[in-house]
């Protein structure tokens, strides 16, 4: 599996250093990305037709979603589980620079928890974030700061975790917030934002 990891990791590190314009667009889904993301997310939140507690139940969910991911299990994991990134162990294409332990990803865990909450209530635009995070992800690895296998351990962590925080929520309160004390129901989470 390692060595596996190791030649998936060269392989896709190889399209970095082949084009200035080419590693421009690499750097700008490493790292820009990750701001457009959070953009959209407010803009989700700010324009879907969801009442105000419902808005407030789902920015909750994706917060606490994110610390506990980002901010609690990750840390926890690179405390106990040190592994160097790429460019600190072989000769890589590095396009952008990073400190800290490589396992796992911050980034897939924040941003696929973000994800993850808004597919939750939205499956369409919640499809799309997951995309781009993905996107953001592997171009990590192609800029040489991540091994595949530290997206994969992000991206198990950042998407389980806001189907557990609402499973419980639903299960320590019966009920989800709404205007009117109902479940949301499955049209509301479908429908479309009212932009």
């Amino acid at each position: 599996m390692q060595e596996f990891d190791i030649k998936l990791f060269f392989l896709l590190n190889d399209l970095a250093g082949k084009s200035i314009f080419w590693d421009w667009v690499i750097v700008f889904f490493a790292r820009w990305l990750a701001y457009i993301l959070i953009i959209l997310f407010f803009v989700f939140l700010i324009r879907s037709a969801y009442s105000r507690p419902e808005k407030y139940y789902i920015f909750r969910l994706t917060l606490i979603s994110v610390v506990f991911s980002r901010g609690i299990i990750t840390p926890a994991i690179r405390f106990f589980y040190e592994r160097l990134r790429p460019f600190a162990l072989y000769n890589v294409n590095q396009l952008i620079s990073e400190a800290g332990n490589s396992f796992p990803s911050g980034h897939a865990t924040f941003y696929f928890a973000l994800a993850a909450s808004v597919f939750i209530f939205n499956k369409k635009w919640g499809f799309w974030f997951i995309i781009a995070t993905f996107i953001m992800t592997v171009a990590r690895v192609v800029a040489g700061v991540h091994f595949p296998s530290d997206i994969l351990g992000g991206m198990i962590i950042g998407i389980a975790v806001p189907f557990i925080v609402h499973a419980s929520y639903k299960k320590i309160f019966g009920h989800l917030p709404t205007s009117t004390k109902t479940e949301i129901t499955e049209e509301k989470k479908a429908a479309p934002l009212e932009l």
